[in-house]
Parts: structure tokens; C-alpha cells; sequence
């Protein structure tokens, strides 16, 4: 099975996951909207380049941040700061599902979950 197909299918397993145990846990509809596509926000980065805007999207888009805060609110015994990590999660792996991956600094569009092209460079040689 192709790669991009597993990632997808994960992507699928947490969002679906992420949002069975918010409603488990009772989480309120009206933060569920709110915060759904909170972590869009960082494609504000995007306006200072490419670089810049990569670096902020994947800071908010891989799952380290929300298992980190999930675990601490855990310990914690802190509900509104799971429902959080739940919906940070959830909006990750439906990313994922719907083919939005991590950015690379080439662009926007160029992510783990497209074809990316062999660079060139690197089957090259230097002619001396």
C-alpha cells in the first residue's frame, strides 16, 4: 500500500478518535467551533516567505504539542485543557485525511503527503 494511503488512513483514525472521546467527555459544540481551525492560524507566517511561514505551520501541525499538552492536562486533571488537546489533534488528522501535510520550505503546496521531485542538484556531477 502506497505511503500517502496509510498516512491518510491515520489521519482518519485520530481525527475520529480525538473527537469520540471529546464528546465522551462531554465537550461543549461552541468550543469545538471555535477552536477547529485554530491552528490555521499559523499560515499567518506564510507572509514573512516561505520559510518562515513552513516553520510556523509545522510547529502547530505535527502531534508533539498535543500529546504534550493531552498528558499535561491529564496530570493536571485539567478537562478544558484535554478538550483542547483533543481538538488540536482531531484538527491534525483530519488535515492529514484531506491530504494537507507538512510543509516544506519550498512552498505552500510542497508537503509530505505530495509527490515531490527528486532535486536535481543531487544527481549532478561537477564537471572539473
Amino acid at each position: 500500500m502506497e505511503p500517502r494511503i496509510l498516512l491518510r488512513l491515520e489521519g482518519l483514525t485520530v481525527f475520529a478518535l480525538a473527537l469520540a472521546a471529546y464528546f465522551t467527555l462531554g465537550g461543549p459544540i461552541w468550543l469545538l467551533a471555535v477552536l477547529a481551525l485554530a491552528p490555521d492560524l499559523a499560515m499567518v507566517g506564510y507572509l514573512g516567505g516561505p520559510r518562515v511561514g513552513s516553520y510556523c505551520y509545522n510547529a502547530v501541525h505535527t502531534y508533539t504539542a498535543p500529546l504534550v499538552l493531552g498528558s499535561a492536562a491529564l496530570w493536571a486533571d485539567s478537562r478544558i485543557a484535554l478538550l483542547v488537546a483533543l481538538i488540536w489533534a482531531g484538527h491534525i488528522g483530519a488535515d492529514r485525511l484531506v491530504g494537507y501535510g507538512l510543509k516544506f520550505e519550498s512552498g505552500f503546496k510542497d508537503t509530505h503527503l505530495s509527490t515531490q521531485p527528486a532535486p536535481v542538484a543531487a544527481f549532478e556531477t561537477a564537471e572539473e
